[in-house]
């Protein structure tokens, strides 16, 4: 019996929208924007941003040197906010519903400070609330100190929550995360980046009741 769901954000709760980050970023001055940005997993100073081995103001700096410009804050929030396509309604329902009916709802994200600043503001969902409304604890890998399909991002989170594995399911657009969380003994369902998922998820929750059900 599932008790609780792990969400990814990029590709899962929201849209993603690679190409347009790139081009922001590239914008910026960064030609070679497009072998930096990763669709799952960042590199080099994205990375390190990601996996928190430098802070916000580190990237800034070191983006404006790779650019050859002193680049702002909200330059670089406006560029990171690239990855952004959608925040389907019909997400943030599901996630809500599942909270009302007993489910904890919490994010596992490879993020970083600049998505966080917009996710967690009031802006996010265009009705006043943050993502943590939806939520009921959040994960972010510039905090653990680890990316997925890092097994240390994983472990964080089942310490951090007193999971389970096998009374946990997690969603991920990312076959290699999923794989990751697949050899802990978490439960996984794999989606496409921008479909909807709601249907696929209760369906999974069926499937895993009726097993539960069926071995007691």
């Amino acid at each position: 019996m599932i008790k609780t769901i792990l969400f990814d954000m990029g590709g899962v709760v929201i849209t993603l929208a690679q190409p347009q980050a790139i081009e922001r970023f590239k914008a910026l001055g960064l030609k070679d924007a497009e072998q930096r940005l990763d669709a799952y997993t960042q590199q080099g100073i994205f990375g390190d941003l990601e996996s928190g081995k430098i802070t916000d103001e580190d990237f800034r700096r070191e983006l404006s040197v790779l650019v050859g410009r002193e680049l702002t804050w909200q330059e670089c929030l406006y560029a990171w906010k690239g990855y952004c396509g959608d925040v389907p309604k019909r997400n943030l329902r599901k996630m809500k519903e599942l909270r009302e009916r007993g489910y904890r709802v919490v994010l596992l994200s490879n993020t970083n400070p600049f998505m966080m600043s917009w996710v967690m503001s009031n802006e996010f969902d265009g009705e006043g609330h943050s993502l943590a409304y939806y939520l009921d604890a959040a994960y972010e890998s510039y905090k653990c100190g680890a990316m997925k399909p890092d097994p240390k991002f994983f472990n964080a989170v089942i310490e951090g929550e007193k999971l389970i594995p096998s009374e946990t399911l997690f969603i991920d657009d990312g076959p290699r995360n999923i794989e990751a969380a697949k050899a802990l003994g978490i439960h996984t369902l794999l989606v496409k980046n921008g479909e909807d998922w709601t249907g696929k998820l209760e369906d999974i929750l069926s499937s895993i009741d009726k097993e539960f059900n069926f071995r007691k």
